[in-house]
């Protein structure tokens, strides 16, 4: 059975700083493309940004320059430390797991094999 866990939400003033975890089981992590997506109020779910099994990273304009993805395969984990946050980043934030071995434009909802629960993310102004 997989699983997929965010750790790492929380509330946070505009310009500050939140690092969100997601830990796996049940998948062979290191072939995995692992991505994290978003999704606000009344708004489609967006990527946010993704790694692919080659460590090549995608992200999306609206966090380019703010937000790092990361990964560690030793521990099944993914990272995104999001800074210079602003109150449109309001939303809840979900840990992917795409695909195994994928390349090209992946970073979509509809490519995802595995999803996490969420975890909120609150930016005040």
């Amino acid at each position: 059975q997989v699983q997929v866990v965010e750790f790492g939400g929380g509330l946070v003033q505009a310009g500050g700083s939140l690092r969100l975890s997601c830990t796996t089981s049940g998948l062979t992590f290191d072939t995995y493309a692992m991505g994290w997506f978003r999704q606000a109020p009344g708004k489609e779910r967006e990527g946010v940004s993704c790694i692919s099994w080659r460590d090549y990273t995608y992200y999306g304009d609206f966090v380019k320059g703010r937000f790092t993805i990361s990964r560690d395969n030793a521990k099944n984990t993914v990272y995104l430390q999001m800074n210079s946050l602003k109150p449109e980043d309001t939303a809840i934030y979900y840990c992917a797991a795409v695909q195994p071995y994928v390349s090209g434009r992946y970073c979509q909802s509809g490519e995802v094999g595995y999803w996490g629960q969420g975890t909120q993310v609150t930016v005040s102004s």
